[in-house]
């Protein structure tokens, strides 16, 4: 990695301002965010990114700040139970939530503040578990972007077969023999460490992976390691609600996913499912060339799906 690009991902742009915002219940929720770069066609519009699971917006700086360059202003959010966001479980590293509708309220109250503070067009985009959550928030209504990407997001697991309610019965089963706040699956040999084989789930980028690691020490806060069993539980109940043919059929936001046939942590073929079924979607699916974190790959994914990004919103989300 040379220093230049290093120092790039690796540092809060001295552009950007990182706050907190207060949910309606006081809950302390970490934001960033961007001005739009001075363009003599005035401000491009607004970017609201949502972050997977047990993600930081750390990991999407270089993203962020290139949406920026182009003259977006970007707002990235963290999901409240993670990141600098505070824990909702017993420990400091299990990811946990009683309800995936706590986050879906928070987008919520979040929206129209947000909205209010930028000039339009506005856009979210969400990835993995934050673009499951965009998704269910546009089908009820709870935002209103022009248009959404959704870059591999979480609306099956990858490899199960199984159909939902046996899947979320499944889980059940699990989270009821004992607190459902503990981990559903093993971190690694070495508590703190990332497991073997983690880097090949989510990118080909050795010096992209390496960063992560590299915020994590930095910032100790931001270190989350598995999902909990309700957490598990609660993800297989929003996907299934998600899914369902109607809602999908009902959500008119014209939508952008990006998927890769070699994810093995979300279901391809679920995302191709929901690509079928809403009305105003265009879907571009990598293939082995991409792991999970499309928009962390090694250059010739990352460069093909972002312009795939700049495409649609010129088309979808033209500037006011």
């Amino acid at each position: 990695m040379s220093q230049s690009a290093a120092q790039f991902r690796r540092a809060i742009p001295p552009v950007a301002t990182e706050a907190t915002w207060h949910a309606a219940d006081g809950h302390a929720v970490r934001r960033i965010d961007w001005p739009g770069a001075a363009a003599e066609s005035g401000v491009r519009g607004a970017i609201l990114f949502l972050a997977g699971r047990g993600d930081h917006y750390e990991k999407y700086l270089e993203t962020l700040h290139g949406w920026h360059l182009k003259g977006w202003a970007v707002t990235a959010l963290d999901w409240r139970g993670q990141a600098g966001s505070g824990r909702l479980g017993t420990d400091a590293t299990t990811g946990h939530v009683d309800n995936f509708a706590h986050w879906i309220d928070d987008l919520d109250a979040f929206w129209p503040q947000w909205r209010a503070a930028h000039r339009g067009p506005h856009v979210a985009i969400g990835h993995s578990m934050g673009g499951h959550l965009t998704l269910r928030a546009l089908e009820e209504k709870r935002i209103d972007p022009v248009a959404a990407v959704l870059v591999a997001p979480m609306l099956g697991f990858s490899g199960i077969q199984l159909p939902y309610w046996l899947m979320r019965g499944f889980a059940r089963w699990r989270a009821g023999m004992g607190d459902p706040r503990r981990p559903a699956w093993k971190w690694s040999e070495r508590p703190g460490e990332f497991p073997a084989g983690r880097k090949a789930l989510l990118t080909h980028d050795a010096e992209r992976y390496a960063d992560e690691g590299w915020w994590r020490q930095a910032r100790p806060e931001l270190v989350m390691g598995p999902g909990s069993w309700g957490w598990l539980e609660q993800a297989v109940v929003s996907m299934q609600r998600v899914m369902q043919t109607g809602a999908l059929a009902g959500m008119e936001v014209p939508t952008l996913l990006l998927s890769t046939k070699a994810d093995r942590l979300v279901s391809p073929a679920a995302i191709r499912r929901a690509a079928k079924l809403l009305p105003k979607a265009e879907l571009l699916e990598f293939g082995r060339e991409a792991a999970h974190e499309i928009l962390r790959e090694a250059d010739p994914v990352r460069e093909r799906a972002l312009a795939a990004i700049d495409r649609f919103l010129a088309e979808k989300a033209p500037a006011w």
